[in-house]
């Protein structure tokens, strides 16, 4: 059938430029050209009258978006009736006003002929049926063509795109669901279930669809779950049962406080403060720094569920000068929250610089940085740890800030509003009977609930004011909070509570994640939201005092009940702290805000919700015996107790069905005042009660039957649907890219073909997607109530679905076959980020719930997100759910429905539901399966034809057979105490259920059971029920003999069906058998495999279904076995088991095994091992090999498991099980033939022909050596030092093995004077060889075992469980069911056997294909266990430290070496070496524990690790003696093992045929005709040269894996790092330990001495600190006399770690220039250790510490000046810290010397004191002023000279200017000395010295006055003189 439109002309349009047409029916979309174009839809169902065709017409531009000219719309009526239609009309405009513009059209209905047919039938991309999906053929182009404006060809009809297709076919199939049931990390919202196609099925439409297309490009999956849905009216039921969040688990935080810099404040004693919820530990106190170095460990442990985990607030805090009695004051926090670490890569922050802000001064900037480490550990995560090399300490700490990728360094102080307008909906909280006493005695009924809301975000609370007895309570507040942008806390917790006397408790939390509400992009935008509404959910709405469901409403788990809803926003604001008027401090405020309208969160719709229960099923026989009913509400609409009146403004109730009261008499009573548009519509919103029927022993279901019931409720919200809608195409995008990859994924697991395929289709898809989504929601108008955050989200996702879209296009192109895992990581993190996405953080309507109610207490509930169900005209947009069968579980509420409870199926129902405005309700039944009649309210009238129905009444029924054939299980759950079960499966359809037979003792049972159920009767049309036959659960439990069977698991599957009128044949039948996953919660329990058929009955009855062989086996009785087209085909394979030994087997039943044996079971054959005899003397079996033959499914993935069993033979012939293991997957033991090429040296790649290949090792070429050992020679004759070579040691090694030679500049240094001590090297490539001189060890960061596959080469080791499986999610459980260990190995292979194997030379039939395997006899070997360091050890003891020492077992000898344990140290360094003489195979597991030291009580384990020697030393990869690097006969190199490289070699080469070696002349060696190269030398302790063939072997077993056939990696000399593990607490590592193990047979030569490897003795040294002068220091005194400004300088030294040694010079006194002469020694001794550049400090903590601690502190002098005070405290003027090993050269003198010593540090050359031993010069004082700025304070001239302490033995010197090499006294000026001695000297200096200038003004002002008075004194008497004449 098909519709045909063809447009032929647009007339009377405005205007020129190009106009297309947009062409809408039945939600799909067509573009055409605007004349004479046709377009044509193939539709699958009948043309109902009244339904639209919409025609809009478009100004095209390239540029702008589509301006629309006019709409056309019209009831295709008289199409549908006369399926041919011409005519002409005018458009009309957006305000419903017909214009010009004029549209002529003609259209055909047609029903088509078998051309089209295919199409109805194979749904291209999305349209499984008319109503759901794209348009077929809309391509890429036409797409992109809308979305990027590029055009549209015009005419571009149906048959220009088919063909593209059938090229492509890569989307086409995609519309099947397929895909694995995926494990749902997130919450329940997203778990919906792909279901999968079996491959016939699919390959048959495949052939139907394309053609010739490969199947390939169509998805498959072997592990199957629901099948496909083909008429799509049944969404997929969700498998998982139980609610992952809440639970409560482990976590560990540790946290490393390195140390601090820059702290702002003058001369502090900071300590650091580490605060994590509520818990707080301190770190010590520093004295007088501004950059402690603290290196201190803090551990926190938490048992709390992950939600809870991830919102507490790390928060650090320098606090200054905190004692016993003051608090101290605070310098700056850092606040964050364990979420955002846990997000980190590796859950960690290493060695980060945490930015510190006062949280009172928010303008005051940074207050300093903390260096720490910060790890958050959860059950299972392993953290691996950077390894601990030597901090360079120079680090850049900007560019190291504690932040996570993407956050800007510069972080601005912001304010978040919180507006909290107002809350309806809120529960009755009258829980006080203080209430009800109220009521008796006043008689008034107030609302009796007080709330306010709380507000927090990181770490701070706000809170509104509360509103007294209000349901409807009115806020209008804003919370402010003042915090960094962006924040590192992710949440904002919003509470509602209630307010009490007593306690306040929660009502409702809503979490806002600011992720969500924000986004970062350069277009991002700011977080905000709202106004809208948040729904709250939490416990049920009954009111009892003590609410057992409190966790709920604290936002713990999954609420199960509606309980208000609240209207909010958020808004962030950026400070500008520049401003004046700023309020600096980070209290929270809060103030009133102004009432917002009531539109402003849109505009009030009313809903209709409808929903049906066609089945209710699998109802728990607890509740069996009393009637029963359901109700469904949304909100508060449907509540039975308190239920919802409409919406205030129209002001009439509206009474709730009581569900009690029976149907008829419910209408009548409640409509009273109803009369509302609809005519009486009164929601009904719970089921009649019914009592239930038996359907089985376990379950009963509800007798529905023909009769459905229904419920619908109106109910009045927001219309905000374009968010559900533009949530729901996101998800469906996701839905199906997940499925798509889990397809692929399973194509990559079973190796089916071309993976990369079905890969690119998913691709296209994902862009046909996005690029879809694109379209549809931008055509989202500007309605009422959009918020800010609504169009900034739709912006961004539009942008993010773009570019994901485009993204994909490349990917497509990209993906090759070799590429296809890479790409796929790729992929998945677009699934990410869509589900990210999709996540709508505004929400709109209310989720639904679905309670079951048993005599009135509620039982069981379900919650059915809004968005999933609700409905749009636009296919895309409509919620998976909505208007289709879905079948839903209900589980216990809350904390019922952890563990065992919540597995249990409370109920199953099979549910449909709708929901969407009431104007659109005509559709409400559309999707409902076929054929009934709606009964209707007894009293509507006849004009009330729109009344839903109360009961649907189904009169078609169909009758089926279904068979179940039942093959096997694998995997299952141990259920018993034996470590096995005795499972049996139970198999639910519709209302029946069959159980196949026990078998018992297994956990992989075959059970080859088909079981028949007759008669099952279906309602609705038998072609629905083809295409979507109901589910079946089949549910698999463990029998026990008394009380009832014990549940396993549970899984789904649909059945293939079989209509009367259909071919019983291929290729749908025989079904095919397929994996289904068994589910038991949330974690997997096995696998079933099984296939299902259901057969209708036609007329005839069951003659004419395919006949069923009856019971085959006569010992079976009556049992079915599964029929022979559907069993898979056999063949014959032949199993040898090597048998080696048992190991560790524990007791059973308090006796110990003493004569075990082992039985091998697969598929019902087996082989017995020979009986061990005596169990303690010798655990290996004397027969090695036995086989069986068996016959095994040719496909190698339905392979039954092998049982591996451990009996213990007891006296009088009684057998005792002791444990048990089943292989799941024989495919790793399949024997596969050598290849016949390889034999002759090629790989894949290389020419046949080469028959040599020459292989080099430049590294250990003769002339490198001596270049080398000449340098080194030469440096001697320098230097009157020790020879470099006996400076290194094993630990140079060690270190220059961690240090990567990537920080080669930071080598350079470290080897410098590390290795070779103060020789001068000069460049990096001197250094670089040194390096390798040092023949670097290999440090392995995890334990040797998993990098070499745990040594599982041929010996494997299978762990026997016993006992009850435990029933948490992790497995770390299991350890405990481990009652021993099975040592073997498997090799299967089909029959016959070619037959060149078995005639190779010395082939020895009795071992078969465990050839040239060595011996188990009883070997003795020395083992040797080396322990070099732990590190990050858990703290032991309350101060926050540990003692530790090591103790080493190895059967029954122990080694405990407890006198010298460490003293507080969490990072101990051991440096020892333990021989022990051990017996394989009795004593082969080696534990190396950690414990630590208490003076009083037992020492407690910190943590250990086994290690299995056995598979070590057998390994083939030579696990006994790591081979080292370089071979040398003496020194620290000096060769290990007692075997030469040459013994090794020729021991290789013969065990494994191959042919060598044969060495020649020059330096070669030939082995299996490939040549290698290396030295011939090598020089003795006397230096002797002479000719040696070792290193020639040395280079072969280096490059051993490259030998053909016989090759593997050899163990290199090497380090391993095990981590520590406590049995208290299983799965979190308690530290790591860096060890290795040597082994040595007796029967050997015996080895060398152990190598030493005790720690490196710190060397003695002296530091002589020459104060001279200083200069220009400020000057701090006023003069009391005189005003004038002076300073009392004195300098004060310290190394750092050693402040109670300072030392202080003399002062000098009445500085007035800042000049200060000294002449001043300080002697500072200390030992450094040169390796990690840390000076080591022995002390004792305090008075009370029983011993010394050892701390290990870099090497830093500090030196400050100071202005000596008599009464007040000394004023502190400025310092100075210099880095030994890197500090800034002196200034010649004082005037070079400026402050950009300290600023530019990181650019000036640098100067280590170990290198240079003398150096003097001018430095910088500096100190922070008050605007933080550093300013110059002073200059100081000083002489640092360092000794070692047998130099400054031999030339001791005084303190200050003391004998012996006494210092002169200083010169300094006479105003030092005081006014008291001299004072007419001092006056004299201090006046004439400052104000002689002055003085001589003074002066000659005097003698001119005196000159001027003179001359008025004697000019009246010269006058008169002269008058006179006289």
């Amino acid at each position: 059938m098909a519709l045909v439109v063809h447009l032929k002309t647009v007339a009377y349009l405005r205007g020129k430029g190009d106009r297309i047409a947009k062409v809408t029916f039945r939600g799909r979309v067509a573009l055409l050209a605007s004349n004479h174009s046709t377009f044509r839809w193939p539709i699958a169902s009948k043309l109902d009258g009244n339904e639209m065709l919409e025609i809009q017409v478009y100004n095209y531009s390239k540029v702008f978006s589509n301006r629309l000219v006019g709409t056309f719309r019209m009831v295709l009526q008289k199409v549908a009736e006369e399926g041919n239609l011409e005519l002409t009309d005018t458009l009309i405009d957006d305000n419903n006003t017909s214009i010009k513009t004029s549209v002529s059209i003609e259209i055909k209905y047609q029903t088509m002929d078998g051309t089209m047919g295919v199409w109805s039938d194979g749904e291209f991309l999305d349209v499984p049926d008319d109503r759901d999906g794209t348009f077929a053929f809309e391509t890429d182009s036409l797409l992109s063509g809308q979305s990027h404006g590029s055009g549209t060809s015009p005419g571009r009809s149906l048959h220009g795109s088919i063909p593209t297709f059938r090229k492509a076919g890569k989307g086409v199939f995609s519309a099947m669901k397929l895909g694995k049931i995926k494990s749902s990390k997130d919450d329940h919202k997203k778990a919906d279930e792909p279901a999968v196609l079996d491959m016939e099925d699919l390959d048959r439409k495949a052939m139907r669809l394309a053609g010739s297309l490969d199947p390939d490009t169509i998805s498959l999956a072997s592990v199957t779950a629901v099948t496909t849905n083909v008429s799509n009216k049944r969404s997929k039921p969700d498998i998982k049962m139980e609610p992952s969040s809440g639970r409560p688990v482990d976590y560990q935080i540790s946290i490393t406080v390195i140390e601090a810099r820059q702290l702002v404040g003058l001369n502090m004693d900071p300590v650091v403060c580490v605060e994590i919820g509520d818990d707080k530990k301190y770190t010590s106190m520093k004295e007088s720094t501004n950059c402690p170095y603290y290196n201190e460990y803090f551990v926190f442990d938490f048992h709390v569920p992950p939600d809870v985990m991830f919102d507490k607030i790390i928060k650090l805090s320098v606090i200054h000068s905190k004692n016993l009695l003051r608090s101290g004051t605070l310098v700056g926090t850092f606040k964050l929250d364990v979420g955002t670490v846990y997000s980190q890569p590796e859950h960690q922050f290493y060695h980060k610089w945490a930015i510190l802000s006062d949280p009172d001064d928010i303008t005051a900037g940074c207050k300093g940085y903390i260096k720490c480490d910060i790890a958050v550990v959860g059950k299972g995560d392993n953290i691996k740890t950077p390894h601990k090399a030597n901090e360079t300490d120079e680090d850049d700490i900007e560019g190291n800030l504690l932040l996570p990728e993407g956050v800007p360094s510069e972080r601005q102080w912001a304010r978040f509003y919180v507006r909290i307008y107002r809350a309806e909906g809120l529960p009755k909280m009258n829980t006080s009977i203080m209430a009800n006493v109220k009521k008796a005695f006043i008689g008034e009924n107030r609302d009796l609930v007080d709330p306010y809301v709380q507000v927090q975000f990181a770490g701070q609370k706000g809170k509104t004011s509360v509103q007294k007895s209000s349901y409807e309570p009115i806020w209008n507040e804003q919370i402010i909070f003042t915090e960094m942008f962006p924040p590192l806390c992710k949440r904002m917790k919003v509470q509602i509570r209630d307010s009490d006397k007593v306690n306040d408790v929660a009502i409702g939390t809503h979490f806002i994640d600011l992720r969500k509400i924000s986004n970062d992009g350069d277009k991002g935008f700011l977080p905000t939201l709202g106004p809208a509404w948040v729904n709250m959910y939490g416990s049920t709405r009954q009111y009892t005092l003590m609410d057992e469901h409190q966790d709920l409403n604290e936002g713990l788990g999954e609420g199960v009940s509606f309980r208000a809803r609240l209207l909010i926003s958020v808004a962030v604001e950026i400070l500008d702290t520049s401003s004046n008027e700023i309020m600096s401090s980070t209290e929270v405020q809060m103030e009133p805000v102004s009432n917002i309208s009531e539109s402003a969160t849109g505009k009030s719709e009313e809903f209709f919700l409808f929903g049906s229960f066609l089945e209710a099923t699998m109802i728990d026989r607890k509740i069996g015996d009393k009637a029963i009913n359901f109700e469904v509400t949304i909100g508060n609409y449907g509540n039975q107790i308190d239920g919802v009146s409409k919406p205030s403004s129209a002001k009439k109730k509206k009474k709730d069905g009581e569900g009690e009261e029976e149907e008829s008499e419910l209408i009548q009573n409640s409509s009273e005042d109803e009369a509302d548009e609809d005519g009486d519509l009164v929601s009904v919103s719970s089921t009649p009660l019914m009592k239930p029927v038996i359907t089985d022993r376990n379950y009963f279901h509800l007798p529905y039957f023909e009769k459905k019931p229904c419920i619908y409720i109106k109910s009045w919200w927001q219309d905000q649907r374009r968010r559900l809608y533009n949530s729901n195409m996101m998800d469906k995008i996701a839905d199906k890219l997940e499925e798509g990859l889990n397809d692929v994924q399973e194509i990559i697991k079973t190796e089916k073909a071309f993976p990369e395929r079905r890969l690119r289709g998913v691709l296209e898809e994902l862009s046909t997607g996005c690029s879809r989504f694109v379209t549809l929601a931008n055509k989202d108008v500007s309605q009422a109530g959009r918020t800010k955050l609504d169009r900034e989200r739709l912006k961004s996702c539009m942008r993010e679905m773009d570019s994901m879209g485009q993204q994909a296009k490349q990917i497509r192109m990209q993906v090759k076959k070799n590429t296809v895992k890479d790409k796929l990581k790729l992929v998945n993190n677009f699934l990410q980020r869509l589900r990210f996405l999709a996540d709508e953080p505004q929400h709109s309507i209310p989720d639904v719930f679905i309670w079951m109610m048993s005599n009135g207490k509620r039982i069981a509930y379900a919650r059915i997100p809004s968005k999933d169900i609700l409905y749009s005209i636009v296919d895309e947009e409509m919620g998976k759910d909505c208007g289709k069968v879905k079948a839903v579980f209900l589980r216990l509420p809350g904390k019922k429905g952890f563990g065992p409870a919540g597995w249990t199926v409370q109920a199953k129902l099979e549910m449909y539901l709708w929901l969407g405005l009431n104007k659109q309700r005509k559709d409400f039944l559309s999707g409902l399966p076929n054929g009934f009649e709606e009964i209707k309210a007894a009293r509507s009238g006849p004009g009330l034809q729109s009344v839903p129905p109360l009961t649907l009444v189904y009169n078609m029924k169909q009758v089926f057979q279904l068979r179940a054939h039942m093959y096997q299980a694998r995997s299952l759950f141990a259920a018993d105490s034996s470590g096995l079960s005795d499972p049996f499966a139970r198999v639910f359809f519709s209302t029946h259920s069959q159980v196949t037979e026990v078998l018992s003792e297994t956990l992989c049972p075959t059970w080859d059971q088909l079981l028949v159920f007759d008669d099952v009767e279906l309602f609705g049309e038998a072609s629905e029920l083809r295409d979507d036959p109901p589910i079946i659960v089949v549910e698999i439990y463990d029998q026990d003999t008394v009380g009832k069977a014990e549940f396993i698991g549970r899984t789904f599957a649909k059945p293939i069906t079989k209509m009367c009128d259909e071919h019983y044949g291929p290729p749908r039948f025989p079904p095919q058998l397929e994996y289904y996953q068994i589910y038991r919660g949330n974690s997997t329990a096995g696998d079933l495999l099984a296939a299902f058929e259901l057969l209708q009955i036609g007329q005839a009855g069951r003659a004419d279904l395919p006949p069923i062989e009856g019971p085959t086996d006569s010992e079976r009785g009556p049992i079915l076995p599964v029929p022979l087209g559907i069993r898979p085909v056999l063949s014959r394979y032949r199993i040898e088991v090597l048998f080696w030994g048992l190991r560790d087997l524990k007791r059973i039943n308090l006796a110990q095994v003493d004569r075990p044996r082992v039985d091998i079971e697969c598929a019902g054959r087996g082989v017995q091992s020979a009986l061990i005899q005596n169990y303690k003397k010798n655990p290996n079996f004397s027969t090695l090999v036995k086989w069986f033959e068996v016959d095994l499914p040719e496909n190698e993935l339905l392979h039954p498991p092998l049982n591996i069993r451990v009996v213990d033979c007891r006296a009088f012939g009684r057998y005792i099980l002791v444990g048990s293991h089943a292989v799941t997957s024989l495919r790793r033991f399949i024997y596969s033939p050598p290849n016949k090429a390889s034999n002759n040296w090629a790989t894949a790649g290389t020419n046949v022909q080469l028959k040599e290949t020459v292989i080099g090792d430049h590294k250990y070429n003769d002339k490198d050596k001596t270049k080398k050992k000449k340098k080194k020679k030469k440096g001697e004759v320098e230097e009157e030092e020790e020879t470099d070579e006996s400076m290194l040691d094993w630990w140079s090694k060690y270190f220059a093995s961690i240090e990567t030679l990537m920080e080669v500049c930071h080598s350079v240094l470290f080897l410098h004077y590390s290795c070779t001590h103060a020789h001068k090297f000069t460049s990096t490539h001197t250094c670089i060889s040194t390096c390798m001189c040092l023949c670097p060890i290999q440090v392995y960061n995890k334990e040797l075992e998993s990098e070499y596959g745990n040594f599982e080469d041929w010996l494997h080791t299978f762990n026997l469980y016993r006992g009850k499986a435990g029933d948490d999610d992790e497995t770390a459980l299991d350890d405990d069911r481990i009652v021993g260990r099975f040592k073997g190995s498997l090799c299967m292979y089909k029959l016959p056997l070619s037959e060149e194997f078995t005639k190779e030379a010395g082939f020895d039939p009795n071992m078969g294909m465990f050839q040239s395997i060595p011996h188990n006899d009883p070997i003795n070997v020395l083992v040797r266990v080396y322990v070099v360091r732990a590190t990050d050890l858990h703290p032991a003891d309350i101060n926050g430290k540990a003692d530790p020492y090591v103790v080493i077992k190895l059967g029954k000898s122990e080694v405990k070496d407890k006198e010298n344990y460490i003293s507080k140290q969490l990072n101990p360094v051991f440096g020892k070496s333990f021989d022990i003489e051990a017996t394989f195979p009795m004593e082969s597991m080696l534990t190396v524990s950690v414990y630590d030291w208490d003076l009083v009580g037992t020492d407690d384990l910190i943590g250990e690790t086994k290690i299995d020697l056995e598979n070590r030393f057998y390994s083939k990869h030579r696990a006994t003696c790591g081979i080292a690097s370089n071979y040398s006969v003496h020194g620290y190199n000096v060769w290990r093992d007692p075997m030469k490289p040459g013994q090794i070699l020729a021991k290789l080469c013969k065990e494994g045929k191959v042919d060598g070696p044969h060495y020649g002349p020059g330096g070669k060696v030939k082995v299996a005709n490939r040549i290698f190269l290396g030295a011939t030398e090598i020089e003795d302790e006397n230096g002797l040269r002479k000719q040696t063939e070792e290193h020639l072997a040395l280079t072969v077993l280096k490059h051993w894996e490259e030998i053909p056939r016989a090759g593997c990696r050899l163990i290199p000399e090497h380090v391993e790092t095990r981590p520590l593990l406590n049995p208290d607490k299983p799965g979190i590592e308690q530290g790591r330990i860096e060890m290795w193990v040597d082994m040595f047979p007796m029967d050997m030569p015996a080895p060398g001495p152990a190598i030493d490897i005790s720690p490196r003795k710190p060397k003695r040294y002296e530091l002589r600190v020459i104060i001279w002068n200083t200069d220009e220091v400020i000057l701090e005194d006023d003069d009391y006399f005189t005003g004038e400004k002076s300073s009392d300088i004195f300098v004060r030294g310290w190394l750092k770690g050693q402040q109670e040694d300072k030392q202080d010079t003399d002062v000098h006194y009445h500085s007035l220039t800042g000049e200060g002469n000294f002449n001043w020694r300080f002697v500072f001794p200390f030992d450094y250790l040169m390796a990690e550049e840390k000076i080591v400090i022995s002390k004792k903590e305090s008075m009370f510490s029983w011993d010394e601690t050892e701390y290990k502190i870099p090497a830093r002098l500090t030196l400050q000046v100071w202005d000596a005070d008599h009464f007040s405290a000394d004023d502190f003027l400025g310092a100075i810290e210099l880095d030994l090993n890197r500090f800034p050269r002196g200034a010649k003198t004082a005037k070079q010397c400026s402050i950009d010593m300290i600023r530019n540090e990181q650019e000036l050359p640098t100067i280590s004191i170990f290198k240079q031993k003398r150096v003097k010069g001018w430095w910088p004082f500096v100190a922070r002023d008050e605007n933080d700025e550093m300013e110059l304070t002073g200059k100081v001239e000083a002489e640092l000279h360092l000794l070692t302490a047998e130099e400054a033995e031999k030339s001791p010197v005084g303190l200050g200017r003391n004998e012996p090499d006494p210092l002169e006294k200083p010169n300094r000026p006479d105003t030092s000395l005081m006014w008291f001695l001299s004072p007419l000297k001092s006056i004299r200096y201090f006046i004439w010295h400052n104000y002689r200038w002055l003085i001589l003004k003074v002066l000659g002002l005097l003698l001119l006055l005196l000159m001027l008075g003179l001359f008025l004194y004697s000019i009246p008497g010269y006058l008169v003189k002269k008058m006179l004449g006289a």
